[in-house]
């Protein structure tokens, strides 16, 4: 006489962890990607749309042009369409895209002659000081020389220092992201991240300059603060606010 075994139940597989806000924007990214390699013009659309005001915000900071920050975006786009096919997916969409941003916006600021000093009139500076001013007039005036001088202590730095603030201060990625985009580690990016403002602090000291403090975001006018919405502002602001040495 046999005996049969009885084996309970196997348990529900257990669902999937839902995907972080950042996976989702990838996952819907290559969509648009794979929309864009079959001949759907609205999809890269829906990429430029996405992806214009960070590739505008990196190419602005790295230059301090604003000519240069639109040609350089343009191009960024026109260079990504031509060659999606050789987009494979290995990485984010965002990823590739900034390299080539950031390529062309390095050789841009190589290209052209080093100034002295930063031009009052830098879009940074004009930019910076109008958000942190408060919408006051006089203080507009009386912060752009001090931001020029902390904007000039910023161009300072090396070009690999440069990048990797832009990338993690003012753009917001997260030191594996940055890592990723200028294919190095995340303890690189840390160690850059310090050196930078280690050697801001410095240029400032010697220079005699103390960064200023920039004002509560709820003082900003409301025309301002909708500015700020684009991300173009606000990061921009953020390049003084976040390199002051007082802040470390």
């Amino acid at each position: 006489m046999s005996s049969s075994r009885v084996f309970p139940p196997l348990p529900p597989p257990s669902p999937a962890p839902p995907l972080s806000d950042a996976e989702l924007r990838a996952r819907e990214a290559n969509v648009l990607v794979e929309a864009a390699k079959r001949g759907d013009a609205r999809a890269f659309s829906h990429l430029v749309r996405r992806y214009r005001p960070r590739i505008f915000a990196l190419a602005l900071h790295l230059t301090g042009s604003r000519s240069d920050a639109d040609d350089i975006t343009q191009d960024a786009f026109l260079r990504a369409y031509r060659n999606l096919d050789a987009f494979e997916g290995r990485s984010e969409f965002f990823t590739w895209l900034y390299r080539i941003a950031l390529h062309r916006a390095l050789n841009v600021k190589r290209d052209r002659k080093r100034r002295p000093t930063v031009d009052l009139e830098d879009a940074r500076v004009e930019i910076a000081a109008k958000l942190d001013a408060g919408g006051d007039p006089r203080r507009v005036v009386e912060l752009r020389e001090t931001y020029a001088l902390l904007v000039g202590a910023f161009d300072r730095l090396s070009p690999v220092l440069r990048t990797t603030v832009v990338l993690t201060t003012l753009q917001g990625l997260s030191h594996k992201e940055a890592a990723v985009v200028l294919e190095t580690t995340e303890g690189t990016i840390a160690w850059r991240v310090h050196e930078a403002r280690a050697q801001i602090r410095r240029t400032l000291e010697s220079q005699g300059a103390a960064a200023p403090m920039p004002v509560a975001r709820k003082s900003v006018p409301s025309e301002i603060a909708r500015a700020a919405e684009n991300g173009l502002a606000q990061s921009l602001a953020q390049v003084l606010a976040l390199l002051d040495p007082a802040s470390s």
